[in-house]
Parts: structure tokens; C-alpha cells; sequence
């Protein structure tokens, strides 16, 4: 069929790919590596656009005609003119690409990458198909976060968003501490309760909304008060703390803890229309990362640092805060990007302004600093009552 362009047309419908293929042409699938977690189309062999375009991969010399299948169809029509270009006359682009090979049910290549990747049966290709897509994620970043766990200290205004996008995400675990039960109040904000979860544990109602987004995911809901006499064995065995909490005490414990224990903490705290966003994780990186201390060597006084009960708050602005903490937890366990570490984002809600504030390791903290001397945690309860 080679030269004969009105046999091979540049675009063919998945229902035809078989036929061609029985008649002899060569099907290639275009997408990139990590993409191929998803599966392959059944008889299809892997050709990332990356490597045609970069060095002009070996292709059978046959004379045969190519088939090529992308995701969608764009990328394949870009390969096929890529190779039309190089004297290949007889290449048709599959129309809807892989996505409506999926749709229209045909099946997958049983040596694929999924079928080497038992944790992704076809519940978790579907659910999630977009993290499967990205290079920095694909299907060993999505098994990571499968395996994770993390615990989440409050499950109010910023743990709400927060625990929502990490259960979408996929993270396998998510530990949930807070004793306090849901209010009508909280409703304004705490987007993990409804009004039907009045007087019940915020654990419970949150458990039951998680699991509704994700039934995949293991959720943990403690309540209790996280203290000193409880709080590494609550965070003992996370990958990341995520601080949800509204006060000092509780904040100044979980640094303590992460400290001790080496884990990442990512802060996130609001007031009225102005929240912050930072990553302490001096428990591994000592003296090269700050911890929460660091930024507040003692607690500021009630006055100056009322609660959202006390102060008010945008009910937008725990939403916002709380999703920042999730995406910083999200970079911390797959090992992407540029965590908050050493940096302090603020947000004004009213000017909608970020602002970006260096925040250094202080070489004289109270808390990881050279001559920082751990008294334990019952201490830290009561210099914070103290204040």
C-alpha cells in the first residue's frame, strides 16, 4: 500500500486499526513512557514522540504503513506529518487516540505497564488517569503516594481542603487527630462537614466524606487532643504532618515532635483575610532548614494573635491556605518541585496579593538551633500556657 495515498488515508477510526494492522501496517503508540501505566492498545508497540523527534527512531524498513495512536489524536497527526516528512507516504493518525480506544473497549496489551503494576486494576487507571499522564508523577510517583501516609492535626478550616485534594490524590493513608465536634459555625469554612454532621466528632463526619470522594484510601480518625503525652505516637510513622491546628500550643507541640522525629512539617495558618504557608523540617535537614520556631521563638500574646473564633475569618481564605498545604505535601512525597523549605508565602486575601519572605535556619532558634536543648514536651505545654 506504500505511495498509494488514496488506499491509506491520513486518519482512521479505532474500529478500523485491526483491519490495518491484519493488512499488514506497523501500529505504533506515540505517548510518552509514563503514559503507557494507563496500558497499551493491544498490539501496539511503544514510540514516544520525545524519541522521533529527537533522533528519528528506527523504523521497520518493510515499506509497510504506520499506524500511530496518541491520547487524544493531536500528537499522533504531529508524528505522522513528522514522518511524512522523512518519506513515510503511507501513515494514518488514530482518530480520539487512546481515550476513545478505552471508551470503545478494546483491549489492552496484556504485557503492558499496567498489567506489570497489579496496585492499578481498572478502578485506579480511570480515577487516577492524570497523574498517570504527567512525567513527574506517571505510575511509580501515583504508587508512591499509594503507599503513603499522612497525618493531618485538625480536621477543620485548613484540614478540610487539605484532606480532600490528598484523598483525590491517592495518598494511601491519611490520619485525621481532633477531638472537637462539628458546629453549625464551622459549616462557613470547614468544607469536610455538612449540616446533617452537627454534634457529631469532626473525625467521624470527615471519615465518612473521605471515603465517599475515595473508598480507596485507608482513613484513620482519632479523637483526642493531641498533647504531650500522645503526640509522637500520633505522628510516628508519617511521611508528612500537615498542621491544621488554630492555636500555639498544639502548633509548637507538632513542631517539637516533627523535630524529634524527623518528619516534614507543612504550616499553614489564617487570621480574618490573611493567611501563611511555610515547610519546617529541621528534624532532617538541622541547621539547613528552619522549624516553626525559627519563625515564632515564643508565642505571641492573645491579643495579638486572636482565633478564628475570637478574630473572624473570610470563609474562603482556609480553603485556599488549606489546598497550598496540599500541594506542598503532595511535592514532599513525590520528591517534586521546590518545597516551601526556608521560604514563608503569605496571602492577603482582600488585595489578593502573595508575598514570598526568606526564612532561614536561625543558628540561635530555641528549637533546632546549635544550643537548643529539648526539655521535652511537657515543658513546651507549659511554657506556651505561660505566655
Amino acid at each position: 500500500m506504500q505511495g498509494v495515498a488514496s488506499a491509506f488515508p491520513p486518519e482512521c477510526e479505532v474500529a478500523e486499526v485491526a483491519a490495518l494492522v491484519a493488512a499488514g501496517a506497523h501500529f505504533y503508540d506515540v505517548r510518552e513512557a509514563e503514559e503507557h501505566a494507563l496500558g497499551l492498545p493491544d498490539g501496539a508497540r511503544p514510540l514516544p514522540l520525545s524519541t522521533l523527534e529527537g533522533s528519528g527512531a528506527a523504523l521497520p524498513v518493510d515499506g509497510a504503513p504506520l499506524v500511530l495512536i496518541c491520547a487524544r489524536g493531536q500528537r499522533s497527526q504531529r508524528a505522522a506529518a513528522l514522518l511524512r516528512g522523512r518519506g513515510v507516504v503511507d501513515v494514518a493518525s488514530v482518530r480520539g487516540g487512546f481515550d476513545a480506544w478505552r471508551s470503545a473497549g478494546f483491549p489492552l496489551a496484556s504485557g503492558g505497564a499496567a498489567a506489570a503494576t497489579p496496585a492499578f486494576d481498572a478502578d485506579a487507571l480511570a480515577r487516577y488517569d492524570r497523574h498517570l499522564r504527567l512525567a513527574q508523577v506517571g505510575a511509580a510517583g501515583q504508587q508512591r503516594l499509594m503507599a503513603s501516609r499522612v497525618v493531618l492535626v485538625g480536621a477543620g478550616g485548613l484540614g478540610s481542603p487539605a484532606a480532600f485534594y490528598l484523598a483525590a490524590a491517592g495518598v494511601g493513608t491519611l490520619v485525621l487527630v481532633d477531638d472537637d465536634r462539628v458546629e453549625r459555625s464551622n459549616l462557613q469554612r470547614q468544607i469536610l462537614h455538612t449540616d446533617a454532621a452537627v454534634g457529631l466528632p469532626k473525625v467521624v463526619s470527615a471519615r465518612e466524606r473521605l471515603l465517599a470522594l475515595n473508598p480507596r484510601l485507608r482513613v484513620d480518625g482519632v479523637q483526642a487532643r493531641l498533647a504531650p503525652e500522645n503526640v509522637e505516637a500520633l505522628l510516628r510513622g508519617a511521611d508528612v504532618v500537615i498542621d491544621g491546628s488554630d492555636n500555639f500550643a498544639t502548633r509548637y507541640l507538632v513542631d517539637a515532635a516533627c523535630r524529634e522525629l524527623a518528619l516534614p512539617l507543612v504550616y499553614g495558618a489564617v487570621e480574618r483575610f490573611t493567611g501563611q504557608v511555610s515547610v519546617f523540617d529541621a528534624g532532617r535537614q538541622r541547621g539547613r532548614a528552619p522549624c516553626y520556631r525559627c519563625l515564632f521563638p515564643e508565642p505571641p500574646g492573645a491579643d495579638a494573635a486572636p482565633n478564628c473564633a475570637e478574630a473572624g475569618v473570610l470563609g474562603v481564605l482556609p480553603g485556599l491556605i488549606g489546598m497550598l498545604q496540599a500541594t506542598e505535601a503532595l511535592k514532599l512525597l513525590l520528591g517534586i518541585g521546590d518545597p516551601l523549605v526556608g521560604r514563608l508565602l503569605t496571602v492577603d486575601a482582600l488585595g489578593m496579593r502573595f508575598r514570598e519572605l526568606a526564612l532561614p535556619a536561625d543558628p540561635d532558634c530555641p528549637g533546632c538551633g546549635a544550643h537548643a536543648v529539648f526539655d521535652g514536651y511537657a515543658a513546651i505545654e507549659t511554657f506556651c500556657a505561660s505566655r
